[in-house]
């Protein structure tokens, strides 16, 4: 009981003590006001999934003579695991080429770039420019992705809309090619006959 009657005075004194401390004058900042801004179609257009020429009987006879050569000098070195590796790269590849791709749609958002529902964000684009590819119009843009671009096939009616709508968000500027791109290119030409 007595503790009880000793809390209550120290309360009470506790109370009675004046502030020894300052207060500071504290100004403090509004909180940006963050605005949902619903998605908005800049432009869209409907195109193949990716580039594609059918290839002739010439190509294929070249490819499969390369692809046993190859195939004959690995299984020698490394026995017969690199060999079927390279019959399936050689099956994907000709599956590639002679089943034509869909056409998906393409789209310009304020958001970012839409490619059949997958929307990819202006931060994680860099830059663009076009390019051509066989018999294919491209639009090349820059990532900061693994792959480090996207390539979009386009109208070529269409490419001035889409420049004009691109650079609100990106600079048009096109990337030096890398080694792999200046070797998939020799491989190409030499392949085709070119």
């Amino acid at each position: 009981m007595y503790n009880d009657f000793n809390m209550a005075d120290q309360l009470a004194s506790d109370q009675k003590k004046p502030e020894s401390v300052v207060k500071e004058n504290v100004t403090i900042q509004p909180q940006p006001t963050v605005r949902f801004e619903p998605e908005k179609e800049l432009f869209g257009w409907k195109a193949a999934s990716r580039p594609f020429k059918k290839k002739d009987r010439d190509f294929w006879v070249r490819l499969v003579t390369i692809a046993g050569v190859f195939a004959v000098i690995l299984f020698l070195i490394e026995g017969t695991m690199p060999v079927v590796l390279m019959i399936s790269l050689l099956f994907l590849f000709y599956v590639l080429s002679t089943v034509e791709p869909e056409e998906i749609e393409y789209k310009i958002t304020n958001k970012g770039i839409k490619i059949a529902d997958k929307r990819i964000d202006w931060d994680l684009l860099t830059r663009f420019w076009f390019t051509k590819r066989g018999e294919s119009e491209l639009l090349v843009v820059g990532t900061l992705g693994l792959s480090g671009r996207l390539e979009l096939i386009i109208n070529e009616s269409d490419k001035d809309k889409i420049r004009k709508t691109l650079l609100n968000f990106l600079p048009e500027e096109e990337m030096a090619p890398t080694n792999m791109d200046k070797m998939s290119g020799w491989l190409t030409s030499k392949l085709s006959g070119n």
